[in-house]
């Protein structure tokens, strides 16, 4: 990626679009990188990808914070933990919103039907 910002730079098609370029190819190696492990640690994560662990935890965060990495940050022990939601706690909580919805609307009609 270090490489790959001068040549962003200098194009002018590409230039305006430099951050996100960026910002999407940083989630991506985030990514990658934490689907091979349950938890690592700050400082390895850092030296892997050549960068401080203040500015990791950093940007870390923000992906976090948006959604975009399912992980937490343990800041005490300098850990990284990912939580992967597999497909059946997704469709378990589906199914109870979707149950939860149907039973209100139940509810509404009765309520209609009563008077």
């Amino acid at each position: 990626m270090v490489d790959l910002q001068p040549i962003l730079v200098a194009d002018r098609y590409l230039q305006p679009h430099r951050g996100y370029i960026m910002r999407e190819l940083h989630v991506l190696g985030y990514k990658q990188f934490l689907d091979s492990y349950k938890s690592v640690t700050l400082e390895s994560m850092a030296a892997s990808f050549g960068v401080g662990t203040v500015y990791l935890d950093l940007q870390l965060s923000r992906f976090i914070a948006a959604g975009r990495l399912t992980a937490k940050i343990d800041k005490f022990g300098g850990v990284v933990e990912t939580n992967r939601p597999d497909l059946k706690n997704a469709q378990y909580k589906d199914m109870i919103q979707k149950g939860d919805l149907l039973l209100n609307r139940i509810q509404k009609v009765a309520r209609f039907v009563d008077l």
